[in-house]
């Protein structure tokens, strides 16, 4: 009789054959996610950072030595041309005004004695009653103190100048700084650190740096038509915000540069934006939108069905005849938001490859399932997401 584990080991030995005989079955195409490629027309803009300058900077410094007795505004407030800002103790400069204006006064009535003399003699003279010495010295007096009162009438003004330097002025209208200085600081007449900085916030500038084939791109651009005309050697232009939102109001790009950095060759591209509600800040990061028209045929694709192969080429993998994948080397014009535009290697038509990319391979078979993506559709606009020249 046979033992038990000889019976157990028999069995499984004829399981094992009769498993041979039935081979498993053979796995079907592999299945991955696509898109079917159209056109669309697309917004074309180019984009380009940039910072926030003011339209016009002044620095506040005295043109008086003194005490600050008062500060005359609220610091980060709006203050007009030729409002008051600060006040330096005035009493030294009123005393040298005062005595200016009291040496005028005597030097007047010198003046107007000697000239008294002078038409007195004259006459006189002629007839041989003074001598000619008296005369010429009448005469004398008299030119002296004409000079006299010049120079007094000059020290007066200098003195009545002084004294309104007392009350220190905005040179500009715009938004002030912070004070440099307190009540009771002493500042001396044009010291080299200001007391308080005035900007001109509306309008406002936006200064780009950018390779100077860029600056020629766009003047060649604007001669063809492509941008839209704000006025003779202007285009328009629309901003992007730090937050990534849009800025309401549009600007004026101005092509006035006239010099290229010889270390870096860039220039400064500068727009002008109005700023009514000074939303725009002097040193605010921010990004210029410029648009350049309309691409009717543009086809874009999404931005995850791409990647580069070993030489850094855009490709993209497609169904192709008989399903068998293909590999696409692409020619891509520029980035609008998470898709490429692209211009050449793919057709309206093709279906592209999104999903199960891991699973395949160029020439794998696979069967293409067709699926939805929010960004398929999504415009472009100078006021939303920003068009980037593309790299590769």
């Amino acid at each position: 009789m046979r033992k038990p584990i000889d019976l157990l080991c028999f069995l499984l030995i004829a399981v094992g054959i009769s498993g041979c005989k039935h081979p498993a079955p053979m796995m079907g195409p592999t299945e991955v996610g696509v898109i079917t490629l159209a056109t669309q027309p697309v917004t074309l803009t180019t984009e380009l950072p940039g910072r926030v300058v003011a339209h016009r900077t002044a620095e506040v410094r005295p043109q008086a030595t003194g005490v600050i007795l008062k500060r005359l505004f609220a610091e980060g407030s709006d203050v007009g041309a030729g409002q008051a800002l600060y006040q330096i103790d005035p009493g030294p400069y009123r005393a040298a005004y005062d005595s200016a204006e009291a040496t005028v006064e005597k030097d007047s009535a010198a003046l107007v004695a000697a000239t008294a003399l002078f038409n007195r003699y004259r006459p006189l003279v002629d007839a041989n009653a003074v001598s000619k010495q008296d005369f010429d010295n009448a005469q004398a007096t008299q030119l002296g103190a004409a000079a006299d009162l010049a120079a007094a009438r000059a020290a007066y003004e200098t003195a009545r100048i002084n004294l309104i330097y007392t009350n220190v002025l905005s040179p500009i209208s715009g938004r002030i700084s912070r004070s440099a200085v307190t009540e009771g600081a002493l500042v001396t007449a044009n010291q080299a650190v200001a007391l308080a900085t005035v900007q001109q916030l509306d309008p406002i500038y936006v200064d780009v740096t950018q390779p100077s084939a860029m600056l020629l791109k766009l003047q060649k651009d604007f001669a063809d038509g492509q941008l839209t005309s704000a006025g003779k050697n202007q285009a328009v232009v629309h901003l992007t915000l730090e937050d990534g939102s849009a800025y309401p109001l549009p600007g004026k790009l101005e092509f006035s540069e006239v010099t290229v950095e010889p270390g870096t060759g860039s220039v400064t591209l500068r727009a002008v934006f109005p700023n009514p509600k000074h939303i725009l800040l002097p040193g605010m990061f921010v990004h210029e939108i410029i648009p350049e028209g309309i691409d009717e045929d543009g086809l874009l694709v999404p931005q995850r069905g791409v990647s580069h192969n070993q030489r850094g080429e855009p490709t993209a993998l497609v169904i192709g005849k008989d399903n068998k994948v293909e590999s696409r080397v692409l020619a891509t014009d520029r980035a609008i938001g998470d898709q490429w535009l692209v211009s050449d290697g793919l057709e309206p038509g093709d279906k592209l490859i999104l999903e199960g990319l891991q699973k395949i391979g160029p020439g794998a078979e696979v069967r293409g399932v067709e699926i939805s993506t929010d960004t398929r559709n999504t415009p472009s606009s100078p006021s939303g997401a920003a068009n980037a020249p593309a790299h590769g």
